[in-house]
């Protein structure tokens, strides 16, 4: 077992700044699916080196996922989270153990987002197995030594407060206390000028979860950003769209939730929509330095800076 390693100390997490018209904007540049290629791997280690990307959500069980830790523990600085996969991924427990969650033939978890849910709202997935393999995911990153900053979920899963309060729990009891807020402001999805109005209609209705999710937030004391930005935009998300998003980004801490990787032969074999797009979120990340004074931030900045960012502090608590 290696050891954990130091968490970050505030001053060498992204130093810089980035400008926006708006002063007291703090945003968290994550990196969602790390491991799940070489490729993907590849773009976020670029774009941390290039003081783009602060934060990463890392897959315990993706096909990269080794690599993906090694590199993490390279760089000290990167804020990582545990990604946790509840849908088209292979868990870390065994089957007998969480038969509710899994496929009885394939033993994966269900391939679309859609199974997953019907099975839950009609009840046929416990609760208790959810914090059981959400657990199991953080701890199989913690035993590589990765110190964790927050927790997130493939899919946005846990925007449904059964899966959030599971995550919780198995956050708490690993010493995590901070977590993704999948609740994307109107201004934001507005500004998702290539997102297709389905989506946009699904974040909309999505959002009358979000006073409920900030009151579980509050009483289980952990901590969040203002909302995330970019959901609409996933998969069509370019520089012009993120120039729009950050010129428009009001005063607070928000997250800027990105898919960047390489288009290669081995992404081409996922089961996943993003191919292209993600080239070219890689590429358009860049235009994050055209705005210096924007503070760049990981979750690491919410655990350690107090009420900044607590859901105690915002108005939808």
């Amino acid at each position: 077992m290696r050891p954990v390693q130091e968490e970050p100390e505030l001053e060498t997490i992204a130093p810089r700044r980035l400008h926006n018209p708006s002063s007291g904007c703090r945003l968290i540049v994550n990196a969602d699916d790390f491991g799940l290629t070489s490729g993907v791997n590849r773009a976020i280690a670029e774009l941390h080196n290039a003081g783009l990307v602060t934060s990463a959500s890392l897959m315990a069980r993706a096909a990269a996922s080794e690599e993906a830790i090694e590199l993490a523990r390279l760089m000290p600085t990167l804020g990582v989270g545990c990604h946790v996969v509840l849908v088209d991924g292979e868990p870390v427990l065994p089957a007998h153990r969480i038969p509710t969650l899994v496929d009885r033939k394939t033993g994966r978890f269900p391939n679309s987002l859609g199974r997953f849910l019907g099975r839950l709202f009609t009840g046929r997935i416990r609760s208790a197995e959810i914090e059981a393999e959400a657990a199991a995911q953080i701890a199989l990153l913690r035993r590589h030594g990765l110190r964790l900053t927050h927790l997130d979920s493939h899919m946005h899963t846990h925007v449904f407060s059964t899966v959030l309060r599971s995550l919780l729990r198995a956050g708490r009891a690993a010493g995590i206390h901070a977590i993704r807020h999948p609740f994307e402001p109107d201004w934001a999805v507005r500004t998702a000028a290539g997102a297709s109005p389905a989506r946009v209609a699904s974040l909309t209705v999505l959002r009358v979860l979000e006073s409920r999710s900030r009151r579980i937030l509050l009483r289980e004391s952990f901590v969040t950003t203002d909302g995330t930005i970019a959901m609409a935009g996933t998969g069509t998300l370019d520089a012009s769209t993120l120039r729009s998003l950050l010129q428009k980004m009001p005063s607070g801490t928000w997250e800027l939730v990105t898919h960047p990787g390489y288009n290669d032969a081995v992404l081409a074999k996922m089961n996943t929509r993003l191919r292209a797009s993600r080239d070219v979120e890689r590429q358009s990340l860049h235009a994050i330095q055209e705005f210096p004074a924007i503070q760049l931030a990981s979750f690491a900045h919410l655990t350690n800076s107090g009420s900044a960012g607590s859901p105690a502090t915002r108005s939808g608590g």
